[in-house]
């Protein structure tokens, strides 16, 4: 058997297996890149191989990026940022049908965009909303629905963790991947807008809640200007050449233990506790990160993709047609693959793929992330769907049938992401980011 045959299929049927057998994802790409690379170099090259592109793959200045913005996030959640940003929503969207659920929308986009975590957004949004909705008459699981749907926009709205990571494998600028996934996100958002719309037109009992007047709205708005200043100061930081994506993390862990004392949210006491949490996370993303880096270097090694991509393009010439492949099968990967590991082995895969179509690597970087962020709420393993139906207080079926629509829709919007390149690189080519066609 030839040596890339061989690797693949190890590799393939190693990640299916202990995926079936609920290993941890991590666990499932580290032990079967090692077994892949045992089988082409023998075991002590496998040993050393497989650990320095672990290293390798972690030691990284961009990647320091992520820690900090995840910790930037957990004050976020803790510092009372999230019910202010809740509170502006309401405003915003307050006159329109079925303001609560709109509100959700809006609110887990503005804090999504202000984390960069979807999951974040889904518990902190979903605990003050939820009560909220129940008390307006909103059916349980489909609050829970709309909350899962519309957290994933802030992972494409900037800062966002997943355009940093398909920045380092694609050597991609990451301020032209913030300000190409502004159009994406925007979409992400309003087709759950649409859906709720839709939703409420049959429930006519949601349309009218309590709305807000212009004087209180104001205040309102102005309470919430602190929070959100944190996205002008990160992005145009980085637009304008201050610092750089790592820096900006960095400044704006600072700028949220400021905003969180000042609300007096936030103790002293509190900060080994949220350091901790941010820990753990921050561990399970750069082990991710390291795995996939080994795993990516033996495809490379035993050409992998370019094999795939010779039977890509041996079984059609047509960039729509190998575009809708690609999407599909990321979909089918989503289901059941966390972003961040999607990203690191599919990306060296299918991005010289499209590049030879003439497709900016800062489109597909969007197409890629619009596409997993549909796997997060998703089953079996939608990790953001799980989370909005816990902090629902309900079990996953019911929220799934109310999920569906929504799903429709972004699916509708992912093919608008894909065929309407102009979506994503309009705004970083008139920022001077990426050079037009």
């Amino acid at each position: 058997m030839e040596p890339a045959t061989l690797a693949g299929l190890i590799l393939l049927v190693g990640i299916v297996v202990m995926i079936a057998l609920s290993v941890p994802i991590a666990v499932a790409i580290g032990l079967s890149a090692i077994f892949a690379t045992v089988a082409l170099l023998g075991l002590d090259g496998a040993v050393l191989a497989s650990s320095q592109r672990m290293f390798t793959g972690i030691n990284s200045f961009p990647l320091l990026a992520i820690p900090f913005f995840i910790f930037a996030g957990v004050l976020m959640n803790n510092g009372g940022i999230a019910g202010r940003l809740i509170d502006a929503a309401k405003v915003l969207v307050g006159r329109a049908p079925g303001s609560l659920a709109q509100t959700n929308v809006v609110a887990n986009a503005m804090f999504g965009a202000v984390s960069g975590a979807a999951v974040a957004a889904a518990a902190a949004v979903g605990t003050v909303m939820g009560p909220r909705q129940r008390k307006e008459g909103y059916d349980r699981a489909f609050s829970a629905a709309v909350n899962a749907a519309s957290a994933p926009a802030g992972m494409l709205i900037p800062p966002s963790n997943t355009f940093i990571v398909y920045s380092l494998v694609s050597s991609t600028s990451i301020a032209a991947l913030f300000m190409a996934g502004v159009g994406p996100g925007a979409l992400w958002a309003g087709a759950c807008m649409v859906v709720v719309l839709l939703y409420v037109r049959k429930h006519p009992e949601l349309k009218v809640t309590d709305r807000v007047g212009l004087r209180q709205g104001l205040v309102v708005l102005w309470k919430a200007v602190p929070s959100l200043m944190m996205i002008i100061i990160v992005i145009g930081g980085i637009l304008s050449g201050v610092f750089t994506a790592t820096e900006s993390a960095a400044i704006a862990v600072v700028y949220c233990l400021v905003l969180g004392f000042a609300y007096r949210m936030l103790k002293v006491s509190d900060l080994p506790r949220m350091l901790l949490d941010a820990s753990r996370t921050t561990a399970i993303v750069m082990l991710l990160v390291g795995v996939s880096s080994a795993l990516s270097w033996i495809m490379s090694f035993a050409r992998i993709p370019d094999i795939i991509s010779a039977a890509m393009l041996g079984l059609t010439d047509s960039p729509t047609l190998i575009l809708i492949m690609m999407m599909i099968i990321l979909l089918l990967v989503g289901t059941f693959m966390d972003p961040t590991p999607a990203i690191l082995i599919f990306t060296p895969i299918f991005l010289p793929i499209v590049m030879q179509f003439g497709i900016s690597p800062v489109h597909f970087g969007t197409m890629i992330v619009y596409n997993l962020c549909v796997g997060v709420i998703t089953p079996p393993v939608g990790n953001v769907l799980f989370v909005s139906a816990r902090v629902a207080g309900l079990r996953l079926e019911p929220v799934i049938s109310k999920i569906v629509p929504f799903l429709v829709a972004l699916v509708l919007g992912l093919l608008v992401v894909v065929f309407v390149p102009q979506l994503s690189t309009w705004l970083p080519t008139q920022m001077g980011l990426i050079s037009g066609p």
